[in-house]
């Protein structure tokens, strides 16, 4: 699997201070230059301070770092040239090689193959990647350093921070590895990467921590460590050491204009990673809590507005009726400055302070409101897509193509933080025999152009496209605010 290049227009901000690093003027070294009088010296560093090999470190960890090989579906494609007018003068020349009059031939349909890294965590087999590398795949398989091959199952995933969970049975004694505090993690300490770049398999880089606390846009929860170990295609789903040997961060994402290294990778913390895995491990999906506001950040010129020192906190954009939000009073136009006093900085320290927090308990939220200081009390409740699965699951409701499907009404309205007069069909689950297009908390608003309102009409146009023997069928979905065609494979119908 490919690690995710930061290379898409909605990630490119992210990347503008990685850019503008590459056009700051060089300043010339004076021959006379010395530090100013007031300046602090820098501590003395020796080479004895400095590693001089990391080989016993490399050779205790690796045989726990392993490959991860998946087979996705490709798509069919039709062999042939382009179309021509009929009366193109070049016309006859492509007769003969699948032009207009010539008759089109099925291109044999090939699965893709994809490489990605992994790591094993304990002697039951439960090996850690991105869910990047297994998204999509029919088939998972986990190779060791050793060459032994085992098959793979997904145990569970989450997308919003970009973990899987995988489980291989093995009849020989596994080694893993343990995590780390990456909390302790400083800028310019060691850091080692190994993985399975380019499919080269086992390949070990060091570098240090060039950043902490990195938010690159790829989702709500954000909190890259910033390396500059060489990670590189493959490297994804890979574990980064400390010089202690232990798990401090799992290589997930880099800045790249070209395809390769150049310096700047990103890895999810340990400690952001532990209790997802813990969660993935004993129920199969993440748990978060919900608030029900929309939230954006205090930009100075809101700040002065505002009457507050600092532009810091999440302001208040809209807040979701019946919500725990509401409950608790939360108004637009707060300023959330604390949440479990916890300080919120940015945006992100708010999204991840919530989803973390236990559900059902008192949660103590401060906010800034009319140039006064107040305390709020809020019960979180549990992410509106999970609870519609639960509810989903007293209703019974209907499946289709592995999609557990519901009609909206109120109650599944306001358990998806939809609006009163949202229309169309909601995906409460999806199940193994999914072809992964379609996410728990998607809206079907349409399927072959028509428009839907139950699960019963998706399941008709589903079968009507099956009997017409048509291979998918076209259908408009949608998520979070935005909308997007895709297509359902009815094969299986």
């Amino acid at each position: 699997m490919l690690s995710r290049l930061i290379d898409s227009p909605r990630r490119r901000a992210a990347c503008a201070a990685a850019i503008l690093l590459a056009t700051t003027a060089i300043v010339p070294f004076a021959s006379n230059w010395a530090l100013p009088v007031n300046a602090a010296t820098p501590p003395s560093t020796t080479g004895a301070q400095l590693p001089g090999s990391f080989a016993d470190l490399v050779e205790s960890v690796s045989p726990a770092v392993v490959s991860i090989v998946t087979t996705q579906p490709a798509p069919e494609q039709m062999a042939g040239m382009p179309e021509l007018p009929p009366d193109s003068p070049f016309a006859p020349f492509f007769r003969d090689f699948g032009g207009p009059s010539a008759p089109k031939h099925q291109a044999p349909r090939h699965d893709a193959t994809s490489l990605g890294s992994g790591f094993i965590i304990d002697a039951e087999g439960y090996v850690v990647t991105n869910n990047h590398v297994i998204a999509d795949a029919t088939e998972i398989e986990v190779v060791l350093a050793d060459g032994t091959r085992l098959d793979a199952t997904l145990v569970g995933r989450d997308d919003k921070v970009d973990l899987a969970l995988l489980k291989v049975e093995s009849d020989e004694a596994l080694p893993y590895l343990t995590f780390g505090d990456s909390d302790k993690l400083r800028v310019g300490d060691w850091t080692i990467a190994v993985g399975n770049p380019f499919g080269l398999g086992g390949t070990v880089t060091a570098g240090i921590v060039s950043a902490r606390g990195r938010d690159i846009h790829s989702g709500p929860y954000d909190d890259y460590l910033q390396l500059d170990a060489s990670i590189n295609r493959g490297n994804s789903g890979g574990p980064t050491f400390d010089v202690n040997g232990t798990v401090v961060g799992i290589n997930t994402a880099i800045y790249s204009p070209n395809g390769g290294n150049v310096g700047i990778g990103f890895a999810i913390p340990a400690n952001l990673a532990q209790p997802i895995i813990a969660e993935l491990k004993e129920q199969g999906f993440v748990s978060r809590g919900w608030l029900g506001v929309q939230i954006q950040p205090v930009t100075p010129e809101i700040a002065q507005s505002l009457g507050l020192d600092k532009a810091e906190g999440a302001l208040v954009a809209q807040v979701t009726p019946d919500s725990p939000a509401a409950t608790a009073g939360l108004q637009v136009g707060d300023v959330v400055t604390a949440f479990d006093g916890t300080p919120i900085v940015a945006v992100r320290d708010l999204s991840r302070l919530v989803a973390a927090a236990e559900i059902d308990v008192p949660q103590t939220v401060d906010v800034w409101r009319h140039g006064a200081h107040e305390e709020l009390q809020a019960e979180l409740r549990t992410a509106p897509t999970q609870d519609v699965a639960e509810a989903a699951v007293e209703t019974a409701p209907d499946r289709v193509l592995g999609l557990d499907l519901a009609a909206l009404n109120d109650e599944t309205r306001q358990a998806a933080g939809l609006d009163a007069d949202a229309k169309g069909v909601l995906v409460v689950g999806v199940t193994e025999d999914a072809d992964g297009t379609v996410q728990p908390g998607d809206v079907i608003l349409s399927v072959d152009n028509r428009p839907v309102t139950t699960p019963a009409e998706v399941a008709e146009r589903v079968r009507a496209a099956s009997e017409e023997e048509h291979e998918a069928v076209l259908v408009l979905i949608a998520r979070q605010g935005m909308q997007h065609f895709a297509t359902l494979d009815v094969r299986r119908a």
